[in-house]
């Protein structure tokens, strides 16, 4: 199949990273453009990374081609069967059902290839000779719950989903190693009672309590909803009735999720970076479930630990990286986004819409740009990935490349005098 980038003028979706094309003659599937801007804290594009359009595109373009390939579920498979610390049963759980499928046959996912940036060649299994930031995936239904109220209450009704087929299961799914100091799920977590959290960590699957900047005993999965105004937080019961899907494959498509992370952990840990969450989407095609959505280096945290000065730091190679950076020195942004986020759960409607009008009406401060030098660091981690995956540069040479350029990320906060903050959330005891 040739798809000629040259054609692709008009996309059907526009979002605040990424655009969607219908391919002539195929409604079967779409090309995605992913692009160099970036979203944080669920307000749209707040910035550009140079290069990091084709970095994403590549990333996922790698990531999924690998996982149709039984070795890296084998893979994945010995990882776990070495693992000394999981319980039997928990060990015996994820290593048995649609583990030794995945072992057997690979797993499906929505990608179909990516587009050589000159040929417009549909390039499967391999890196084209000239990556674009286009790739190519199956379709499938988006269906949305229904709105309703209920004594001032705003629910809604996921009861059509179990009646569908060939769609995007509705939930988000995360999977985590480990707890970053920055997830929403530690400051739920540190906010509570000891009672609560008790409860709080035998829903989540936790074994211990939970602490910032350390790895789990177990990876353990939560969820939340995807086509709500906002995301929320739902338990394991919940899902399972909000998705659509019979128990069994409920049940298939978390054990995928935590599975998929092991994949994307074990391509991390050879540049040296710890993961410690992502996120998975999924989608229903008949009995089968299918890997979807826009997983890249946005779509988890990895870190490194870094030393500085006497001292440790978390330094990150995602997105997080950038919400510190708003967070750090755009204070007074954060927290009008924050207020019209709890106002658009109380009234009901997204919060970009009472963020903007806050800001139109002066209320609000204004949305800022990022600096371009600390983009500038931004893209050379990313560069530095890229080049590893496409072959160019070997795993230790990437690693140390990393490492300085997260040390250059925290002289860049020292210059700025707000290195107490930075160590407030990225700093280890």
């Amino acid at each position: 199949m040739i798809i000629p980038t040259s054609d692709l003028t008009e996309p059907f979706y526009e979002g605040s990273v990424q655009r969607l094309f219908a391919v002539p003659e195929d409604d079967a599937v779409m090309v995605t453009q992913t692009t160099s801007r970036g979203s944080v804290f669920d307000v749209g594009a707040l910035f550009k990374i140079a290069g990091n359009d084709v970095n994403r595109s590549l990333f996922r373009h790698v990531l999924y081609s690998s996982m149709s390939d039984p070795k890296v579920w084998q893979k994945v498979k010995a990882a776990i069967e070495a693992n000394a610390e999981f319980e039997v049963d928990y060990k015996k759980d994820l290593l048995t059902g649609i583990l030794e499928e995945a072992c057997e046959k690979g797993m499906k996912t929505h990608h179909e290839g990516m587009l050589d940036a000159v040929s417009g060649e549909v390039v499967r299994g391999e890196v084209p000779t000239n990556p674009s930031a286009y790739n190519v995936v199956r379709k499938y239904q988006i269906l949305k719950p229904t709105r309703t109220e209920f004594l001032g209450a705003h629910l809604f009704d996921y009861s059509q989903f179990p009646h569908e087929d060939g769609f995007v299961i509705p939930l988000e799914y995360i999977v985590r190693f480990g707890i970053t100091s920055a997830s929403s799920v530690y400051r739920k977590y540190q906010a509570m009672d000891e009672k609560s959290r008790q409860a709080f960590e035998h829903e989540m699957g936790a074994t211990c309590p939970l602490e910032a900047w350390q790895y789990l005993e177990k990876p353990i999965g939560d969820f939340t909803s995807k086509f709500e105004p906002e995301d929320r937080m739902v338990s394991k019961q919940e899902a399972l009735v909000m998705s659509g899907l019979s128990g069994r494959h409920f049940i298939d498509s978390g054990k995928l999720a935590i599975l998929g992370a092991w994949a994307v952990r074990l391509l991390v840990e050879e540049i040296g970076l710890l993961m410690w969450d992502i996120k998975w989407e999924f989608a229903k095609d008949g009995d089968d479930l299918v890997f979807v959505d826009t997983v890249d280096t946005d779509s988890f945290r990895a870190t490194m630990f870094l030393d500085f000065d006497g001292e440790r730091y978390v330094n990150h190679y995602n997105k997080q990286a950038m919400r510190d950076y708003f967070t750090l020195l755009h204070s007074d942004w954060i927290a009008d986004v924050k207020v019209a986020k709890e106002r658009g759960q109380q009234e009901g409607v997204a919060f970009t819409e009472l963020l903007a009008e806050g800001q139109d009406a002066g209320d609000y401060a204004a949305t800022p740009e990022a600096e371009a030098d600390f983009l500038d660091l931004q893209e050379k981690k990313m560069t530095a990935i890229r080049e590893y995956m496409l072959g160019e540069v070997v795993a230790e040479e990437v690693k140390v490349r990393l490492q300085e350029t997260g040390v250059a990320e925290i002289e860049f906060y020292q210059g700025k005098g707000v290195l107490d903050g930075f160590r407030k959330i990225n700093g280890i005891s």
